[in-house]
């Protein structure tokens, strides 16, 4: 089984859960008043409960199998002209927040709102004033344009993999 086949079993089968859950909710208890849905309803529940715990075993048994593969998989991108590697573990990461907290970081590098030109001084005497950067802006620009666009990079190439990987069990 491939990844992505992996991930999509696990949302069918929690939407198989959620229906399991409903029906148990539903049909648990009626009043003496009321007529059973079911033929026999207390063993219809008891299948529901132990229907519930087969389909959440299976779904434990697949999101471990997709964490090996995740942690076992080396994946190669492309980024900002280096090849890096990393397992798929460690791109999700990436691609979650990390790539996003770099580009915030070089963000950051502003003049502040500083204006060059003639300003004031404290004591209100004329002063040229300029801007003093303690960083590159060429460099700064790069960065933000390759931090920009990891997470698309990212996206594709797991999309790729996550479709040809077999699971690790």
């Amino acid at each position: 089984m491939k990844i992505i086949e992996g991930l999509k079993k696990i949302k069918d089968l929690s939407r198989k859960a959620d229906d399991l859950r409903d029906k148990v909710r539903n049909h648990s208890a009626l009043g003496d008043y009321e007529t059973p849905k079911y033929k026999n309803q207390k063993q219809q529940i008891t299948e529901w409960i132990q229907a519930h715990s087969d389909v959440l075993q299976e779904i434990s048994r697949l999101k471990v199998a997709i964490q090996n593969t995740n942690f076992l998989t080396s994946v190669a991108i492309e980024l900002d002209g280096r090849i890096v590697t990393k397992c798929i573990a460690a791109w999700i990461h990436r691609r979650r927040d990390l790539a996003g907290y770099e580009l915030q970081m070089w963000q950051q590098l502003t003049d502040r709102g500083i204006k060059e030109g003639m300003g004031k001084s404290v004591s209100g005497e004329p002063m040229e004033v300029k801007i003093v950067r303690f960083y590159d802006p060429e460099t700064k620009d790069k960065k933000v344009a390759a931090y920009s666009e990891e997470p698309s990079l990212i996206d594709a190439k797991l999309e790729i993999v996550n479709a040809v990987t077999e699971l690790i069990e």
